[in-house]
């Protein structure tokens, strides 16, 4: 094939050699393109970086620039290049010079066209192997990189928990391709969410869609135009330089942006989130949310950005979608309600209602701290002096957390003895700060009956993705894109729920499907190693090769030989 044929490049000043090995070699008809020549060094270079050829034959002596100099010219700027050297001079010191260069071989001259075109050859066949087995790692470093995305995740909770020293994390960071290096930062969090529906109630974020099936929602398919964005997103963020993207679903993305100073950063937090935005607007069905943290100076101070942009994208229960805002934006949403409370006021106790309604369904763990705060800013430092009115708003909540475990076939019996009991609650919450710490407690408790009655819902999913699996592990199309469409849940989530349910990534665990037939049929069959790699799903023999030996530890061959080997020792 044409566009496997290498690149052939001939650097001699003796014209009737360099015509000689021009013309007297079919170079086209052996696999090559021969892509120019030059009298010597100096001629050749611009030459050479203009080609690219993969294979130079160049001669030693020339004037000018001889073949030595223009090697290591050569191997600088295409490390990757086979050079050929051909000398009429037999003296060590040369050769010695060739090998610190990186010369692949070192040819006395006079050498024959059939020679010369047989050591070509040999090159040619080392640059094809080196080139398979990087073809394969490549593939094998994109079927991975769920891994990586997950050792990356779990990195992030590693800084932000505050678990690992600082020279543990940069350490680890450099491990996944991760350079923390920098004199500012600054965090941006991100999400993408459907937009209502036509009727205008809330639909649950297909990354959170078993969470809603446990909340009693509707299983509706995931919808294409969140993925198509959220792939473009993955994309996007790639492209940008001095930032980090961490994958945190169901709660969309975190973006550690870096620069020299606070300004730097700001100024490139600004495009992100105009890109962000710009590709965004692409799909007017969907919403997105955004919550920024201040710029810091300390690597340690990525934490305190990360709570402020947490605070802020805690905001995104109390107004409109379509934004990306920082926490004091969050705080001026509350400042014209300050007043008095009086009936005006509780007709919005309904929007209210709402909101908790959404967090508890949507919300995380980690979010209940925050969301209570602004929850309560809304609602008046002054009003909650009145005991009455926060006695009201306790029991509000109390039986807003009361219908939502409803939903989930659940009752306030199933919340542990400090929850139950809305007599004690409310005779507890004696000041505004005791009122948050309980039912900051309420609410933590129901969201992990929310959280446990998902994963009950996850574990049958996951059982209906691994028999999906287990029926279809031959085909070549088999991706974790595929499956998690087969069970209705974004890729993204199925990723993490996968991981956390069963200990293996998706790609581990149809890795080791796939292998597991494939000992099966090199032990009991009598058919080919490529045969068998096809029939488990690898088109590719030298892949399956490659994956098993990684894996297994031996080659496929080297593991069927293990029936005959067996077969004589007992014979013996």
């Amino acid at each position: 094939m044409v566009h496997d044929m290498l690149k052939i490049f001939l650097v001699e000043d003796e014209v009737v050699i360099r015509n000689g090995i021009k013309n007297n070699i079919p170079w086209e008809r052996e696999g090559f393109i021969f892509a120019g020549e030059a009298s010597d060094g100096e001629l050749a270079y611009p030459l050479i970086m203009k080609e690219k050829p993969d294979i130079l034959i160049t001669d030693i002596k020339m004037p000018f620039m001889d073949g030595l100099e223009l090697s290591r010219l050569v191997r600088k700027e295409l490390p990757q290049i086979r050079i050929i050297i051909l000398s009429g001079y037999n003296e060590f010191d040369y050769a010695k010079s060739a090998i610190d260069i990186g010369v692949t071989q070192y040819l006395l001259k006079p050498i024959s066209s059939a020679k010369l075109l047989e050591e070509v050859k040999a090159v040619a066949a080392k640059i094809e192997k080196e080139r398979e087995q990087d073809r394969m790692l490549e593939q094998y470093r994109k079927e991975m990189r769920e891994n990586l995305l997950l050792e990356r995740q779990k990195l992030w909770n590693a800084l932000i928990a505050n678990e690992l020293s600082t020279a543990e994390l940069f350490e680890s960071g450099r491990k996944l391709g991760l350079d923390f290096t920098a004199p500012a930062y600054q965090v941006l969090l991100f999400k993408l969410m459907p937009g209502e529906d036509p009727v205008g109630s809330l639909r649950e974020p297909p990354q959170t869609a078993v969470r809603g099936i446990a909340a009693g929602q509707e299983d509706t398919d995931t919808p294409r135009a969140l993925i198509a964005v959220s792939d473009r997103i993955v994309e996007l963020s790639e492209s940008w330089e001095q930032v980090l993207s961490f994958d945190r679903s169901p709660e969309g993305w975190i973006f550690l942006i870096k620069g020299e100073t606070e300004f730097d950063v700001e100024a490139r937090l600004a495009q992100c989130v105009e890109q962000l935005q710009t590709l965004a607007a692409e799909y007017p069905e969907i919403e997105y949310f955004g919550g920024i943290g201040m710029a810091v100076q300390r690597f340690r101070d990525i934490r305190t950005s990360y709570q402020e942009a947490g605070k802020a994208f805690a905001g995104r229960f109390f107004t409109e979608p379509n934004q990306v805002i920082r926490s004091e934006d969050v705080a001026r949403l509350h400042q014209s309600g300050g007043e008095r409370i009086d009936l005006s006021g509780m007709r919005s106790r309904r929007d209210e209602r709402e909101r908790v309604d959404r967090f508890l369904k949507n919300g995380t763990l980690e979010e209940v701290d925050n969301f209570l705060e602004e929850y309560f800013i809304g609602v008046g430092e002054q009003n909650l002096q009145s005991m009455l009115y926060r006695q009201y708003v306790v029991m509000d909540l109390y039986f807003s957390v009361a219908d939502f475990l409803g939903n989930l076939e659940m009752g306030t019996e199933e919340l542990p003895p400090a929850c139950r009991d809305i007599n004690e609650i409310v005779a507890d919450s004696t000041s505004v700060q005791e009122t948050k710490r309980r039912i900051g407690g309420l609410f933590t408790e129901a969201m992990k009956l929310r959280d446990s009655s998902s994963m009950k819902r996850c574990s049958a999913v996951l059982e209906e993705a691994r028999a999906f699996i287990r029926e279809n592990y031959q085909r070549e199309d088999m991706s974790l894109n595929t499956v998690a469409s087969q069970v209705n849940i974004s890729p993204s989530y199925f990723s993490a729920i996968f991981s956390a349910q069963t200990g293996q990534t998706f790609v581990e665990y149809l890795t080791s499907v796939r292998l597991e037939k494939a000992k099966e049929l090199l032990m009991c069959t009598s058919m080919r190693t490529a045969e068998i790699g096809y029939e488990v799903g690898y088109k590719d023999s030298h892949y399956f090769s490659y994956i098993f030996r990684k894996v297994v530890g031996c080659s496929p061959t080297e593991y069927k030989n293990r029936r005959t080997d067996g077969a004589k020792g007992s014979q013996s």
